[in-house]
């Protein structure tokens, strides 16, 4: 599977010192050559210097090297599905998404495949955020980060990640596009939200590195995301473009400090986020922004590693430009990887097209290569073996892991009001159980000792789930339980009990329903503030 590997690693020369000396030098020292303090590197690795990927990137042709920019959306449930789009453009990686897994071992021998099918090694990448962003059909579901947030405790983050990236290495998937960095400072944030740690950026911080830290000791690439930051937009750059419309110097103080922790500690990648910020770019939005990519993260950070575009097919960054001249833009910019182009062989001519006419230099586009396959060296993926189809479905079901998800879920467990002591319930309580998620928190109170009724019995306590909709009092007590942003505490001043648990995964229902009934004690602490109600760090006992 490895030849073309071997062959090209056979090939090293005297002309290899040179070009791996020039084509290490970070593009940002080219244009900046005034003293500045380096990033410290992440304290659980030494500095990385390459041998594989320079030899590679010397064997490459234009084609080849191209290819390395590009990540394209997987094909199919089998790899013989994209052997056509792997032979037409040698991409650098791919990227699954639901339709394409089944199970443990279909997955597994899918990522065997496609590596086999490719002459050099590539990323297999998925969004496996955790929460509400998960791809899998199989393995385990942990609460959102904004859980994790509640927690207050980075190792919580850790367990989690790394969790998750053992999970992903026994499947072939070597790269997950998490952690989210971004601060959610909007409470109607419509994209981010609990896929947020909080809107505090030094609590995102802690939490962001934690993550990636934990993912790459695990040999998966962790991708944090979205510099400059997503957290202050009411509009999905799915379907729109962000306009963040916030001074420099509190865009600085509110969204920049997870991702300058992320550069100083050497994180493998960085995701930009498809957001026009006008008082650092009024031109561009930030993925095809030389003065937010190049001039900020690139040079002021001093960022070397590799940077990735979100989803090209995304509406926020098709509106000025073609597809082709995204691609272009893009690496213009200091983007390293493309990822989702929606026309691979548009971005491909353009990019073509670009170095004929002298915007685009075969150097630049070297630079890029020797980030991507440093980063693959580094991580092991460019000698990586076969993964076991056999053993994956027992890594993904394994009961240590489940207990790791509940545990972050019990840590998680906030209340933000308890009036006249109506928390904890007792065992035999009745209870009518209503809202999000009716039937599954019903089954989880249920199994916490309390009695669930139905219809018009009566009940000694109502249980609401929501998820960000405000909530009324019944006749009875009410309780409610939030499985989104908590920002409806402020809606709903007539309850009588509110617990955010974040998350609407199963392990946080149980979570609610453990809390409720006082078997858990609720330690959780809000990790955002809900303006007019709860300020950040609220968060009752008993």
């Amino acid at each position: 599977m490895r030849s073309p590997v071997t062959r090209a690693l056979a090939c090293a020369g005297i002309a290899l010192a040179a070009l791996a000396a020039s084509a290490c030098t970070p593009a940002s020292q080219e244009v900046d050559t005034s003293p500045r303090e380096e990033p410290s590197p992440s304290p659980s690795e030494p500095p990385f210097e390459p041998v594989l990927a320079p030899r590679l990137l010397a064997e490459m042709d234009l084609d080849a090297k191209i290819g390395q920019l590009l990540v394209l959306t997987a094909q199919g449930t089998a790899a013989a599905d994209n052997a056509a789009q792997i032979e037409a453009y040698r991409p650098g990686g791919i990227i699954y998404f639901d339709a394409n897994l089944t199970d443990a071992a279909q997955i597994a021998e899918f990522s065997n495949g496609v590596q086999e099918l490719s002459e050099t090694p590539m990323f297999v990448g998925v969004d496996q955020e955790q929460g509400l962003v998960v791809r899998l059909p199989v393995g385990t579901r942990f609460p959102d980060a904004m859980a994790v947030g509640a927690t207050r405790d980075p190792e919580l983050a850790a367990l989690r990640a790394a969790t998750t990236a053992t999970e992903l290495g026994a499947l072939g998937i070597n790269l997950n596009y998490a952690p989210d960095a971004d601060v959610n400072t909007d409470p109607n944030n419509p994209v981010i939200g609990i896929r947020s740690f909080g809107s505090d950026p030094d609590l995102v911080a802690e939490m962001a590195l934690a993550e990636a830290e934990a993912y790459a000791e695990q040999g998966i690439v962790p991708v944090v995301k979205h510099f400059p930051g997503h957290g202050d937009t009411d509009v999905d750059s799915h379907t729109g473009l962000p306009v963040i419309d916030l001074p420099r110097d509190r865009w600085e103080a509110e969204h920049l400090p997870p991702f300058r922790a992320a550069v100083e500690a050497g994180v493998d990648a960085v995701m930009t986020a498809h957001v026009l910020m006008p008082q650092l770019d009024p031109d561009e939005p930030a993925t095809l922004s030389s003065e937010i990519i190049g001039g900020i993260l690139r040079e002021e950070l001093g960022y070397d590693g590799v940077v990735t575009t979100d989803a090209l097919n995304m509406e926020g960054v098709r509106q000025r430009h073609s597809d082709g001249e995204n691609a272009v833009l893009a690496i213009e910019a200091g983007v390293d990887q493309l990822l989702m182009p929606p026309d691979p062989a548009a971005a491909v001519a353009a990019v073509k097209a670009a170095l004929e006419e002298g915007h685009l230099t075969e150097e630049r586009i070297d630079e890029s290569v020797l980030r991507v396959l440093s980063l693959k060296e580094k991580r092991g993926i460019l000698e990586a073996e076969p993964v076991d189809p056999a053993a994956a479905d027992a890594a993904v079901t394994d009961p240590a892991h489940a207990e790791a998800a509940q545990r972050v879920a019990d840590a998680s467990v906030t209340v933000l009001r308890n009036t006249d002591g109506v928390l904890p319930l007792a065992p035999g309580t009745r209870v009518r159980v209503e809202g999000t998620n009716a039937d599954r928190l019903a089954a989880a109170l249920t199994g916490a000792g309390l009695e669930v009724v139905t219809g018009g019995a009566d009940a000694d306590a109502v249980v609401v789930g929501t998820n960000t909709a405000p909530v009324g009092r019944s006749t009875a007590p009410t309780v409610v339980v939030s499985q989104g942003g908590p920002y409806s505490l402020a809606s709903s001043p007539d309850v009588d009990g509110f617990v955010a648990v974040y998350s609407s995964v199963d392990v946080s229902l149980a979570a609610a329903a453990r809390a409720i009934t006082g078997q858990v004690e609720p330690t959780g602490t809000l990790p955002v503030t809900i303006p007019d109600a709860a300020e950040f760090g609220t968060g009752l006992s008993y």
